[in-house]
């Protein structure tokens, strides 16, 4: 691997602005930095000030040569060069897409100016991404870059059930479609018991949401069932559960479409991780605070098309619809 190079800092240019001053020779100034030579030269080339009107100003000046570092170095400048690249960037984050996810589709249709995911984010954070209030349009829309926290997940377990252990290897490695995972999203206590079913499958990724208006187990056994039951038994073999209450009358599912159950362990939800992932790429459309009227399966529905028409870079930046809809035809034309 090559050596990366690494410009100089704020304060190396102070010391080299003040040399400079001293008329110290290059060579020397290179050696108290324990820099090239040539790094010396090609910066007062680069960010030497000229003023044609007031020549007795020319120089190298520190902080002059500072910013014109930083305006040229700038990581998102092609968002502020390409505007038209900037508004269709923000159009997909209005879409629902993350940031990576617009970068890898970029890649996958090949544009010929694209950008990187970090790009975005930096021009969403930079003094002029700020002014326009760009955060406000990522998925999160968090006012700084802060580090993901830890979910604390306090559940009531359910015994006599599949361990996750034991679920075979091809299911656990996505080998084989028609593998879901389930979860339930809640509301605030003062909008009652209504709730939605998540449901996503592994291998596409694939999302499906549906309302509840309780947490008894047994109706939304009855919701997974009405939804699943129109695919093909290729499509809906077995679907994993965390150990919550609501999933206990998991036995009537067995029963109604056929497709096997499979459990976490105890306070490990993150096991299936697939629908957890989802859960947060919903609550942008789905918060805490949405009320019971506002979940219409109209409003569902219409939250499933965006999710599934968004790239994921897991599928190559295919779309879990696209990608949803080939598996079924193979098992189609395996039927015919």
């Amino acid at each position: 691997m090559g050596t990366r190079y690494c410009h100089l800092k704020l304060d190396e240019r102070r010391k080299l602005a003040k040399w400079l001053e001293a008329k110290m020779p290059i060579s020397e100034i290179a050696d108290r930095l324990g820099r090239d030579p040539s790094t010396i030269y090609r910066d007062i080339k680069r960010n030497r000030y000229t003023d044609d009107e007031l020549p007795e100003l020319n120089g190298y000046h520190a902080l002059v040569a500072q910013d014109k570092y930083e305006q040229r170095r700038a990581i998102h400048r092609k968002m502020i060069i390409h505007p038209d690249l900037k508004a269709a960037i923000e159009d997909r984050l209005k879409a629902g897409w993350s940031p990576e996810q617009i970068a890898g589709r970029m890649r996958l249709e090949r544009h010929p100016v694209r950008v990187s995911h970090e790009t975005i984010y930096r021009f969403a954070y930079s003094k002029d991404g700020r002014e326009e209030q760009f955060y406000r349009h990522l998925p999160e829309h968090r006012r700084r870059r802060r580090p993901r926290g830890c979910r604390r997940h306090n559940r009531t377990h359910i015994f006599d059930v599949q361990s996750l252990s034991h679920r075979p290897e091809r299911v656990s490695e996505r080998l084989e479609f028609g593998h879901w995972e389930c979860d339930l999203m809640m509301f605030r206590k003062e909008h009652g018991k209504v709730n939605v079913t998540s449901l996503v499958e592994r291998v596409s990724r694939y999302a499906v949401v549906m309302r509840n208006e309780d947490r008894q187990s047994r109706p939304i056994m009855e919701t997974l069932i009405q939804g699943l039951a129109p695919l093909p038994r290729g499509a809906r073999q077995s679907i994993t559960f965390d150990r919550g209450t609501e999933f206990s009358a998991w036995k009537h599912l067995k029963a109604g479409i056929g497709a096997d159950a499979w459990f976490c362990d105890p306070q490990a939800p993150y096991q299936k991780g697939t629908v957890e992932n989802t859960n947060n790429r919903l609550r942008r459309y789905l918060p805490r605070s949405t009320a019971p009227t506002a979940l219409t399966n109209r409003y569902l529905r219409s939250i499933c098309q965006r999710l599934n028409a968004t790239p994921r870079k897991c599928l190559g930046y295919r779309t879990p619809a696209e990608v949803f809809e080939s598996n079924l035809m193979e098992i189609k034309n395996r039927l015919e």
